[in-house]
């Protein structure tokens, strides 16, 4: 079921991991529609992004796969990095 998930997490960088937009775009392009990033007002280096009509487990694994750690060390990611899934109120 694909759905919106929030990721979050911080950088050492916000230059660098926003030069690092087209790699992103790429590298996930096949678990998701689109994304939105977001920045914290308070803290520059806090990021937001808002994933779309994502495919949570292939996410997961591109996410977690050790080809990807190349590009998270480039763009200055620092973990954890926290997923979020919308949930209904009962």
């Amino acid at each position: 079921m694909k759905q919106t998930i929030v990721t979050r997490h911080k950088v050492k960088n916000i230059d660098t991991w926003l030069k690092g937009h087209q790699d992103r775009v790429r590298i996930f392009a096949p678990a998701l529609s689109s994304f939105r990033t977001f920045q914290d007002t308070d803290n520059p280096n806090s990021v937001v992004m808002v994933l779309e009509d994502v495919d949570l487990e292939l996410f997961t694994k591109i996410l977690n796969d050790p080809s990807t750690q190349k590009f998270k060390d480039k763009h200055t990611v620092l973990e954890p990095i926290v997923l979020s899934m919308q949930v209904n109120p009962k």
